[in-house]
């Protein structure tokens, strides 16, 4: 793992050290203050390059081209919401989507199974344990995002979402956020519809490097990836966990992502 993680400078493996420790009660003042920490460099440049090597000819060959209008809440219905509620305004993503069923041997694989990594993210995100998804395509996915493309707002599913990102566009692909959006008492759904009319002040943007580790709370944080320019993708992998064992996504989620079911 050495030759893909910077260790030196994130020592992972040496879990309970002074430096492992000073590391995580870093991640965790940030998740405190801001919703998020990132560690630029985590990925080293030449595992990025295999990566996006190995990636490529999957992406451009299997991918599923994940075009769909939804809402913030990617579900036809919200119980307490009138259809027509400004919450509800409808949006459009397009990316291209690999799942971990056709990359099991990919630099994004080995480093979401690797059991320091899990280690680390529970201890940073204040958990007792973190468990790997059970869903055969969702556990880790690869995005790719092309000219003219986007993510657009959304909530996650977890509490918190971590993620890499492989390759960086040559313009756009900022990573726009609102952090504490909602909570898990309040649904906020006339802050949510303040938002979606661009009248929400604490919106911030980030345009990350390639190589950061992100990790933030996706589940109460509204966020999107604006759309990119120039012929260079965006290209981010997504590690899914969950502080219990066993989640998988419905057959009806899996194939609104995805195209199909596992």
């Amino acid at each position: 793992m050495k030759d893909i993680l910077d260790l030196n400078r994130y020592p992972l493996d040496q879990p309970g050290s002074p430096e492992w420790k000073a590391l995580v009660k870093n991640c965790q003042a940030d998740l405190d203050g801001s919703g998020m920490f990132n560690l630029e460099g985590f990925v080293r440049p030449e595992a990025l390059d295999r990566a996006v090597t190995e990636l490529r000819p999957v992406l451009d060959t299997l991918s599923f081209t994940h075009k769909r209008h939804h809402n913030i809440y990617f579900k036809k219905e919200i119980p307490g919401l009138n259809a027509d509620h400004p919450a509800l305004r409808m949006t459009e993503t397009i990316n291209h989507t690999v799942c971990y069923d056709q990359i099991p041997a990919s630099v994004p694989a080995w480093i979401y199974e690797w059991p320091n990594f899990i280690v680390f993210l529970a201890a940073a995100m204040q958990k007792d344990a973190l468990f790997p998804m059970r869903d055969a395509l969702a556990r880790v996915n690869v995005m790719a995002y092309r000219d003219g493309e986007a993510l657009n707002w959304h909530f996650d599913r977890s509490e918190f979402t971590t993620t890499v990102l492989l390759q960086a566009p040559d313009e756009g692909g900022d990573f726009v956020y609102r952090s504490d959006l909602r909570s898990d008492t309040d649904p906020n759904y006339d802050g949510v519809a303040l938002l979606l009319e661009g009248k929400d002040d604490r919106v911030k943007s980030l345009k990350l490097a390639a190589g950061t580790l992100n990790v933030f709370r996706g589940k109460n944080t509204a966020h999107k990836v604006s759309t990119i320019r120039g012929n260079r993708e965006r290209i981010i992998t997504v590690f899914s966990y969950f502080d219990r064992p066993g989640v998988k996504f419905s057959s009806e989620d899996q194939i609104g992502f995805y195209g199909r079911s596992a």
